[in-house]
């Protein structure tokens, strides 16, 4: 799902016109960003956290030249899936009690009766 993907179905299940839901989607995305930024981390219970995590510098290698360079200490951010959405990925692995694993499939249809 891209960026867009996501801004068209937010804009068709929250009945908004597609300017705001891309609005929202991009402030959503600033507002992390700049937390990241600050270097916060960001829970999202069900879905998962967003880190930096930091990096000591280390001697790496050009691959074409295969000279040595000194690679300078770094933060990236890293994603650690929560477990709810971990068992919803990946059911058959973590079965819950009673539930039947459902395929992930829109039928284009809006209504919840079948």
């Amino acid at each position: 799902m891209t960026k867009a993907d996501l801004v068209n179905v937010i804009a068709d299940k929250a009945k908004v016109q597609h300017r705001q839901a891309e609005t929202i989607i991009n402030l959503v995305f600033d507002l992390m960003s700049d937390a990241l930024k600050r270097d916060e981390r960001i829970e999202i219970r069900g879905f998962g956290s967003f880190v930096n995590r930091a990096y000591d510098s280390y001697k790496g290698r050009n691959p074409k030249t295969g000279a040595v360079v000194e690679v300078a200490p770094k933060k990236v951010p890293f994603f650690k899936v929560g477990k709810e959405l971990k068992e919803l990925v990946d059911v058959h692995n973590f079965p819950r009690p009673g539930v039947t694993p459902q395929p992930l499939v829109d039928d284009g249809d809006d209504d919840d009766e079948s």
